[in-house]
């Protein structure tokens, strides 16, 4: 999910579920040791409970990276050994860490010394030919070792050769059964699934098998899908924000960031798919993205696109640019 759940993605998650645990994006030890902190590192408190996720496979700068994490309010530090681009594997990060799992344990183990919020890890079921279960159990049992006690797994392996980052997330199949075996070979772990998982009926299916499950893509393109979460995995019993509610919220958001120098593209890129499924969702994307990249746009493209919705008869506004969504 590189330079997709940013802070501005991460807020609007945020006013659709208050109990989702949210990831940033994945940023190098490098980027924090040596670049932008307060660019990669800023977010807003309402974005609690708050995960950090980690390339590198360096233990001392992974320690030192998780210091910094955890004193800027971190809920959780996450050593991401699972994304294949060519980037991290000419950084000997991600994915081709599987290959290494004595580092990995090094890192992990470095890590938790350095903090008091949980480390975790995300990884594939593999990479290239080394995609037998067996070689699967040894990296979470060597990891484990460390002190590792919460893995996500991506149920497809990894190519790191042949195949695009692209086409890593949809052409190896999708294998759930290695990670129940996983959770059955080590219930004593917290085992999260990831990959394939379109809405929370197959969530609730893993959740059988599982102990938690991680949306990626599914929740970007299609935010709303989080709209139940809270009521249904969290039973938290309040009422359910309409995608216009949630508009609503994030008009304060972007009229502050706004008025602190960014663009306004900058958020509603991550706003584009709230109306997914909706009549009136192309209208909804396409006045975002013709409009909000201008220069000098403003909160009224925003407005204005709830405007547009309501002239179809899916929005009902009042003079407040309150609204109401139907459907």
């Amino acid at each position: 999910m590189m330079d997709w759940t940013d802070r501005h993605c991460r807020y609007l998650l945020r006013q659709i579920s208050q109990h989702a645990l949210l990831y940033t994006e994945m940023v190098t030890t490098g980027a924090i040791l040596h670049g932008d902190r307060v660019r990669f590192l800023r977010y807003d408190p309402c974005e609690h409970p708050l995960a950090l996720q980690l390339g590198g496979s360096d233990p001392q700068q992974l320690a030192e990276c998780s210091r910094i994490a955890e004193d800027a309010g971190y809920d959780e530090i996450n050593l991401n050994v699972g994304c294949p681009s060519d980037r991290v594997q000419s950084g000997r990060f991600g994915a081709c860490l599987m290959a290494e799992p004595e580092l990995v344990a090094d890192c992990i183990a470095a890590m938790i010394r350095a903090v008091s919020v949980p480390v975790t890890v995300k990884t594939r079921i593999g990479i290239d030919d080394r995609d037998s279960y067996e070689e699967l159990a040894h990296f979470i049992e060597c990891v484990q070792q460390a002190g590792c006690e919460t893995f996500i797994i991506h149920a497809r392996k990894a190519f790191l050769q042949g195949l695009s980052p692209k086409e890593n997330r949809t052409v190896p199949p999708l294998n759930y059964e290695f990670a129940y075996r996983i959770k059955q070979q080590f219930p004593e772990l917290s085992i999260i699934i990831n990959g394939g998982i379109t809405d929370l009926e197959a969530a609730e299916r893993h959740l059988i098998a599982v102990d938690g499950v991680m949306l990626g893509r599914s929740a970007y393109h299609n935010p709303y899908i989080l709209a139940e979460v809270d009521r249904r995995l969290f039973h938290d019993r309040r009422p359910v924000p309409s995608r216009g509610e949630v508009v609503q919220r994030m008009l304060p958001y972007i009229e502050r960031e706004l008025n602190q120098g960014a663009p306004l593209k900058h958020i509603t890129r991550h706003m584009l798919g709230l109306f997914q499924g909706m009549p009136g969702a192309r209208h909804w994307r396409r006045h975002l993205s013709e409009h909000g990249p201008r220069s000098g746009a403003g909160i009224e493209v925003v407005t204005r696109a709830l405007e547009k919705l309501a002239e179809i008869g899916e929005v009902h506004t009042n003079g407040n640019n309150d609204c109401q969504i139907h459907g």
